[in-house]
């Protein structure tokens, strides 16, 4: 396949470079390709003519989005609307990642791609309305949603947990639940999902659950940080932006493409990180 990807310089775009080594690859970063503009992409898949567009990119500053609601519907509504578009008029899939955040957070269970959506942010009420848009307008569509990413590229939360070890202790919220999910192996199962041709809506993320404190315990046990690590409520942590209480995501989509659990997730990141790789 010749695949352009969109949002190609970020922790996601990054690491499917590498996991699409066996494609034709066209990797646009923002510098390249702004996807909020119609006429730019209609131009970029005009002269590459790709097989398949993924997009990777995204506006990701989930407080930021509450004081700053028309750039993440920008880039999290618009910019997938302007892709689904472009490429439906083609004929050619278009591959989108979202996020747990389109989910409220209220369930007891993992949330299957078949529950009800609802949204508590400004950012999750973004990547709901790209989700919608690709729905409608793409019916070539694979919509991805994911969770809590992390690897050696980027900003994310287990590099911040990395920073911070050198305090006296650190502080970490116990009351939010989610699949941490270790960006190559995302990148891995996107390249699957995108030679099946089974378009539809699916949940990758690492396997199983857990809390930010649990993951911040097994990360600092795998990189032999001693520095210890308290237990917070959300409530004694404000943010901006309302999270998800429990956003563990499971898949009932055929063709059941897992990833590994995210436990192995995070001893691979602690295995990047003792080799010398940004942390």
């Amino acid at each position: 396949m010749k695949i352009l990807l969109t949002g190609a310089a970020g922790q996601l775009g990054t690491a499917l470079q590498g996991s699409l080594r066996a494609h034709e690859v066209v990797a646009l970063g923002h510098g390249r390709l702004e996807i909020t503009r119609l006429a730019a992409v209609r131009e970029a898949i005009a002269a590459h003519r790709p097989t398949l567009v993924i997009n990777a990119a995204a506006f990701n500053d989930v407080d930021g989005a509450e004081t700053r609601p028309e750039e993440a519907y920008a880039g999290n509504a618009l910019g997938p609307r302007n892709l689904a578009v472009a490429t439906a008029a083609q004929g050619i899939p278009l591959l989108h990642v979202s996020t747990d955040y389109v989910f409220d957070g209220t369930g007891k269970r993992p949330y299957t791609e078949f529950d009800a959506t609802n949204p508590r942010s400004a950012y999750g009420r973004s990547k709901l309305a790209g989700e919608e848009a690709v729905r409608a307008l793409n019916h070539r569509h694979y919509v991805v949603r994911t969770a809590w990413l992390f690897s050696t590229v980027g900003r994310n939360f287990a590099k911040t947990m990395c920073a911070l070890a050198d305090r006296s202790e650190v502080r970490v919220v116990s009351d939010q639940y989610g699949s941490p999910t270790y960006v190559p192996h995302l990148a891995d199962g996107l390249a699957r999902l995108a030679e099946t041709e089974a378009y539809g809506t699916y949940h990758l993320a690492g396997k199983g659950g857990t809390s930010w404190f649990e993951l911040t315990c097994t990360l600092y046990r795998r990189l032999n940080i001693a520095t210890p690590v308290h237990p917070v409520s959300t409530a004694e942590f404000p943010r901006p932006a309302e999270r998800p209480r429990y956003a563990v995501l499971t898949t009932v989509q055929d063709p059941s493409i897992l990833l590994p659990p995210w436990e192995e997730g995070v001893a691979a990141f602690a295995d990047a990180v003792r080799r010398g790789h940004s942390a």
